[in-house]
C-alpha cells in the first residue's frame, strides 16, 4: 500500500482545513517545498498536492508550487484542485505532476472527463470521489450533488478509471479515524484501486487501511499535528 502525505495549498502556503471548511484554515508552513523535501528525506515517494484556491476558482491557481516541488524533489506528485479545462490539465502535467485527480469535472462534465481519460490514459488520471453523507460534493466541497459515492465510483470504473481517491468530508481533518465501512463497501463492490483519504489519526488507522485492501492512504493533519511522525511513516513503509 502506498503511503501518501498531503500538502494542501492556499496562497502558496501549506495549510489544513477541517471538513473542507475554508474558514478553519490553519497554516502549517509558509514554504510547501520545505515540507515536501522533509517527506522525501524520510523515504516517502508519493505526494498528494491539492490547490484549494484552484478548487474554489475552478482553475489552477498555485501552479508555481507544483513546479517548485517537482524541480526540488523526486516525489511522485498527484495533483488536484480546479481542473476544468484541458489547458489546465496539460499545465499540471507540464508543471511536474505525474498524475491528476479529476473530481468536480467528472460530475459536472462527464463527457469531457471521459474524453480526457481516452486521450491521457488511466495511468495518468485518478478519479476523485469526495462525499458527505454518501453524496458527491464538488468545487472544493462547496457544491452538492445527489450522486451516491459508491454508484459514482462503480460507473467510472466501468468506463476505464483504475484508481480513485475517496474522501469522506465528515472525517477530513477531524483526526477521528477513517470511514472504514465505506471504504470496505467500495472495495467489495468494484475492482478499482482505492486510495483512502480523510480521518487518519494514527499509525493503527494506516495499518487498518492496508488490512481492508486499500491501494493507498492519504495522510494530512495527523502528520502536521504530530499524531504520526515521519519516522513512524518511514518504519511503516519499510514494513509494507
Amino acid at each position: 500500500m502506498k503511503i501518501i502525505p498531503a500538502i494542501d495549498i492556499i496562497d502558496g502556503k501549506c495549510v489544513r482545513l477541517s471538513k473542507g471548511d475554508y474558514d478553519t484554515k490553519k497554516i502549517y508552513n509558509e514554504n510547501p517545498v520545505e515540507v515536501a523535501k522533509e517527506f522525501e528525506d524520510f523515504g516517502i515517494q508519493y505526494l498528494h498536492l491539492v490547490d484549494l484556491d484552484g478548487a474554489k476558482a475552478k482553475k489552477i491557481i498555485n501552479q508555481k508550487v507544483i513546479e517548485n516541488i517537482a524541480k526540488k524533489t523526486n516525489l511522485i506528485i498527484d495533483f488536484g484542485g480546479g481542473i476544468r479545462s484541458e489547458e489546465d490539465l496539460q499545465k499540471a502535467f507540464d508543471s511536474g505532476a505525474k498524475k491528476v485527480t479529476l473530481g468536480s469535472v467528472a460530475v459536472v462534465n462527464p463527457e469531457l472527463c471521459l474524453a480526457w481519460l481516452e486521450k491521457f490514459g488511466a495511468e495518468k488520471l485518478i478519479l476523485g470521489a469526495d462525499c458527505l453523507d454518501r453524496k458527491i460534493k464538488t468545487s472544493g466541497w462547496l457544491e452538492n450533488s445527489e450522486t451516491d459515492v459508491v454508484d459514482f465510483i462503480k460507473e467510472y470504473q466501468k468506463k476505464g478509471f483504475k484508481e480513485v481517491v475517496c474522501t469522506d468530508i465528515s472525517k477530513d481533518g477531524m483526526l477521528q479515524g477513517p470511514s472504514t465501512a465505506l471504504y470496505q463497501e467500495i472495495i467489495e463492490n468494484s475492482t478499482i484501486e482505492l486510495i483512502a483519504s480523510g480521518g487518519i489519526s494514527n499509525i493503527e488507522d494506516v495499518q487498518k487501511m492496508k488490512e481492508i485492501g486499500c491501494a493507498g492512504t492519504i495522510i494530512g493533519k495527523a502528520i502536521y499535528e504530530g499524531r504520526i511522525s515521519l519516522e513512524d511513516l518511514r518504519l511503516t513503509i519499510s514494513d509494507f
